[in-house]
């Protein structure tokens, strides 16, 4: 009898992510994750930098050295690198993915924009551990998007930024917040929010978005499967 193949996410994630741990935490039984990284390449957490780390051959490469699990979509788990470019850059990268051998591909802004029309938000503050050159960046995605940036907050970090603490990254998002913002959107897939997501909805009255959990959500989607989240609302609409 032939075997059934586990339904599986290929994921092309920069060199520097630390936080694979966090991705299977929205997996569901029953679903395999394959991580690969982009090529090395050295500097901190710049708009040049990601600019770099992610261009569409880069992630189109990495994408090609997953297809032997032949997982039945991909994802680019990489804010920064997704939105450095733009709208059209983001759409590149997709594009990409998918010439590269993908079946279907989605990266974490698109991701994101996937989320917001999911909850009809179109009003949004960010919460990013960048420093103001790419938190800005993020912003002009957002407008090119048609997404209403109501406000902004940032930590001015250009590295390590798995290290970030809960503390911290909820202190951030209350600092973001207003309340003409419908949904707050934390980003970085570098920065751990698994923890955090429920209890700052509970806390804020709206819903918290994170880089992490719009991709799994947006991939598992492709499958066909949840994504495993408790209490938080992205998952539960």
């Amino acid at each position: 009898m032939r075997s059934v193949a586990q339904p599986g996410l290929g994921i092309v994630v920069p060199h520097d992510m630390a936080l694979d741990r966090e991705l299977w935490r929205w997996t569901p039984d029953g679903v395999a994750l394959y991580l690969t990284r982009t090529r090395r390449c050295d500097g901190g957490v710049t708009s040049a930098t990601m600019a770099t780390i992610s261009e569409p051959n880069r992630v189109a490469a990495a994408t090609a050295d997953l297809l032997t699990t032949e997982a039945a979509a991909y994802l680019y788990a990489c804010t920064s690198g997704s939105f450095v470019r733009g709208v059209s850059g983001e759409r590149a990268l997709v594009a990409a993915m998918v010439a590269a051998g993908a079946p279907a591909a989605v990266t974490t802004s698109g991701a994101l924009l996937k989320a917001l029309a999911h909850l009809d938000v179109t009003r949004i503050a960010i919460a990013t551990p960048y420093d103001d050159s790419l938190t800005e960046a993020l912003s002009e995605f957002l407008v090119q998007a048609g997404v209403s940036l109501v406000s902004s907050a940032h930590l001015g970090h250009h590295d390590e930024i798995w290290k970030v603490g809960p503390e911290t990254t909820a202190e951030l998002v209350r600092r973001a917040d207003l309340a003409d913002a419908e949904a707050v959107f934390v980003s970085c897939t570098n920065l751990a929010t698994y923890d955090l997501v429920a209890t700052l909805e509970a806390e804020l009255g709206k819903p918290v978005l994170t880089a992490n959990q719009v991709t799994m959500w947006a991939g598992l989607r492709l499958l066909g499967r949840p994504a495993v989240g408790p209490g938080q609302r992205l998952l539960a609409a």
